[in-house]
């Protein structure tokens, strides 16, 4: 199955955007196949800010995020994997969500994860219930 990253990644940068509110991307810059400005990488990581004012040509495809923008007055064209997106969020009120590490093999497709049917789930879900409660009960 493929990643839901870039989905979430675009319905939240409308979400950030229609809410007329700044959209941040926290990025792990030690991803390979990325092109950033390094001079701005803090603890292998950079803070992108994303909006329609401070990027252009912004492309949010299911491989890259790709756009220009210039840092220090020099035009730069920015791209890095989806995967390499660890927040996305509004500058104003912290806003967003970050994302868990994808698992290579799920990323992939791999076929040996098991995928329990939803019904399933939850029946487990209730017997764990069940078996958390006591077996004691009040007496008044």
């Amino acid at each position: 199955m493929t990643s839901n990253r870039p989905y979430l990644l675009r319905a939240l940068y409308d979400w950030i955007c229609d809410n007329h509110l700044t959209p941040y991307l926290l990025v792990d810059a030690t991803t390979e196949d990325m092109n950033i400005p390094h001079e701005f990488v803090e603890d292998g990581k950079i803070v992108l800010n994303i909006s329609p004012s401070a990027v252009r040509d912004l492309d949010l495809s299911n491989d890259y995020v790709n756009f220009k923008a210039r840092f220090s007055g020099k035009s730069m064209n920015v791209y890095f994997p989806h995967e390499s997106v660890q927040a996305i969020y509004a500058k104003e009120n912290g806003r967003g969500m970050i994302f868990p590490e994808e698992d290579q093999d799920v990323a992939e497709g791999d076929d040996s994860v098991s995928h329990a049917e939803p019904e399933k789930l939850i029946e487990k879900k209730e017997e764990k219930k069940k078996k958390d409660r006591s077996h004691l009960k009040v007496i008044k």
